[in-house]
């Protein structure tokens, strides 16, 4: 009996162990676990947060196809395609001090097989109301259309900038970098060149006879802010160098179906930030046609075109322009935008800017 219980219990032992290395051998390992890609929405639209941070990235941009075509003074007619393709990427953090933000933007134009390029269109660093890097300055903003010229050369510089924004007011300032700005077409020059501006007017460099503008500096400051349907903002530019200055305006109001805008800009002289005329007046009307179809009329007038060699305005010869932009959104990311615009320039056909031409543009862009 003994020995029978024995065998009964070594059996027992035995299909214990077997068993506990039987449930052993199928026991899957625990999966590790996953970190999904989480929207951050703390930013707006577009922003996911980078795994393992608490930094938010976006990628935006355009690819866009563009045929620009116009007739000159002297009667003949011409065109040129080119491609451009416009990548970014936005970084942003909430901190202690605020939101941090980190951003590239890259540009690539290609107009032919020889001309092609990918270039830093922006990079710049944000913390609160503190911006410095290279970026698109206030003088870049303008009316909505195709037809206003509201600024000249330095309106995308290295610079460094703090803004008070309280919503519907806000307020800046700005320390820009004007080195190789030169008045006239915005292109550096050697010296002792006759250049020409926006409006195809002649006019003497002035500033590069005077020597080149290297370490140049350039101080802007803005106000403005949002009263409903109106928006407003009053900006002033002055350059160190040049000695001169501009201040501009800009009102915006919805009315109607549309938004109306109004601008004026004047110039105590040449200087990096405008210098077409002496003082400029412009309006546009956008209206929204239907939910895809924007017409933009506009006009803008220009009093006093030529420059001095001491960087004074000088004559009395004017010029006007006007046109129409009309955008059309195909789809979803994909849209349309056609220009034409017309300028007549004071003075004799061919001499010194003097007399009319056209200007347009085909534009097909797709957005993402």
């Amino acid at each position: 009996m003994n020995i029978k219980s024995l065998l009964i219990g070594s059996a027992a032992a035995l299909a214990a162990v077997s068993g506990a290395q039987a449930a052993d051998a199928i026991v899957a390992a625990e999966p590790e676990p996953l970190e999904y890609v989480r929207v951050c929405d703390a930013f707006g639209t577009g922003f996911f947060y980078i795994p393992g941070t608490e930094t938010c990235l976006k990628f935006d941009g355009y690819i866009r196809f563009q045929t620009d075509f116009g007739r000159n003074k002297s009667g003949t007619s011409d065109w040129n395609s080119f491609t451009r393709a416009q990548f970014n990427i936005d970084t942003r953090t909430d901190t202690e001090l605020g939101a941090l933000r980190g951003y590239i933007g890259l540009r690539g134009d290609a107009s032919n097989d020889s001309s092609r390029g990918v270039n830093v269109d922006q990079a710049f660093i944000e913390l609160g109301g503190l911006k410095v890097g290279y970026y698109y300055n206030w003088w870049d903003d303008g009316l909505s259309g195709e037809v206003d010229q509201l600024s000249s050369n330095a309106t995308r510089l290295n610079a460094i900038r703090y803004t008070y924004d309280a919503g519907s007011f806000y307020a800046g300032v700005a320390v820009e970098e004007l080195e190789r700005v030169v008045a006239g077409n915005g292109t550096t020059v050697d010296g002792g060149l006759n250049l020409t501006n926006n409006l195809g007017v002649s006019q003497l460099n002035w500033t590069v006879l005077n020597g080149q503008r290297d370490n140049n500096v350039g101080i802007s400051a803005i106000i403005g802010g949002n009263f409903g349907a109106v928006k407003a903002n009053l900006l002033g530019g002055y350059d160190t160098d040049a000695e001169n200055g501009a201040i501009r305006a800009i009102v915006t109001a919805d009315i109607g179906p549309g938004t109306l805008g109004l601008s004026g800009v004047w110039a105590s002289g040449a200087n990096a930030y405008y210098e077409e005329s002496e003082w400029t007046v412009a309006a546009e009307y956008a209206i929204k046609a239907t939910e895809k179809l924007t017409i933009t009329p506009g006009f803008q007038y220009f009093r006093t075109l030529d420059i001095g060699t001491d960087g004074d305005f000088t004559g009395d010869r004017d010029a006007w322009r006007a046109g129409v932009a009309v955008g059309y959104k195909i789809t979803s990311g994909l849209s349309t935008l056609v220009s034409v615009n017309y300028q007549d320039v004071d003075g004799t056909e061919g001499v010194n800017g003097g007399g009319d031409s056209w200007t347009g543009f085909v534009r097909l862009q797709r957005s993402f």
